[in-house]
């Protein structure tokens, strides 16, 4: 029996040392959080991985301008993430969608080619998919996707429970569904029990003021921690 996991955006050393020392047990290791988060700079990456000692996954999102990206992002995209290997990170946090909004599978299998043995994690790309259970079933094809980061497709996960829901009945044991986006300590605990999730994904709202751009809080980040350690999973 293990508690829920509880994954933390980090966009300095500090804020990732300080995410790892008040309860988180993995890091979405990001740059430009107002922008939804882009690729960090290698030596942060580096600087970051040999900081903690929980896991580190790492952003490759070259703009901010979409989730569909032309011959020259892709180029810079398979580029980070082969230097990316070499830092030691957990995992790659990457979504590509095509025009149409389906999953960009073309690119996707080239992504996973350059990251070699690392496991990626699908991000909030899928919210903007056009058929969130399409996507993930695109997704259950390929086992080194491990994760699915999600709000099931609205502002919040709150507000997307009954797609979350759907979607860990769909992913079954082949991967997790991560839920992320406005959740808090007061309503993580019923909306993991309802949801079915095994892990949660924090960014503003273990934050100071519940800011993006604020430092972290380590009182409130222990504060949800206590609230997930009530909830056991299997």
């Amino acid at each position: 029996m293990n508690s829920i996991l509880l994954e933390v955006i980090g966009t300095t050393v500090q804020e990732v040392k300080e995410a790892a020392l008040h309860g988180a047990d993995r890091i979405e290791l990001i740059t430009a959080f107002s922008e939804g988060g882009l690729t960090p700079s290698l030596g942060l990456i580096e600087e970051a991985v040999a900081s903690v000692s929980i896991p580190v996954n790492v952003m490759v999102r070259p703009h901010s301008r979409s989730f569909v990206y032309d011959k020259d992002d892709q180029a810079t995209i398979l580029r980070d993430i082969r230097l990316i290997r070499e830092t030691g990170a957990n995992a790659i946090v990457f979504g590509a969608l095509t025009p149409e909004g389906k999953v960009d599978a073309e690119l996707l299998e080239r992504v996973l080619d350059a990251a070699g043995e690392i496991p990626l994690t699908f991000h909030r790309a899928i919210d903007q998919s056009s058929d969130l259970l399409q996507a993930l079933n695109v997704l259950l094809a390929y086992p080194q996707v491990t994760t699915v980061l999600t709000s099931g497709g609205e502002p919040s996960a709150l507000q997307g429970l009954a797609c979350i829901q759907a979607m860990v009945q769909a992913a079954g044991s082949s991967l997790e569904i991560l839920a992320g986006s406005g959740l808090t300590a007061e309503t993580v605990v019923d909306f993991v029990r309802k949801a079915g999730v095994k892990q949660v994904h924090f960014g503003s709202n273990v934050r100071i003021g519940g800011h993006s751009l604020a430092p972290i809080d380590p009182e409130r980040l222990r504060a949800l921690r206590s609230s997930l350690n009530t909830i056991t999973v299997k």
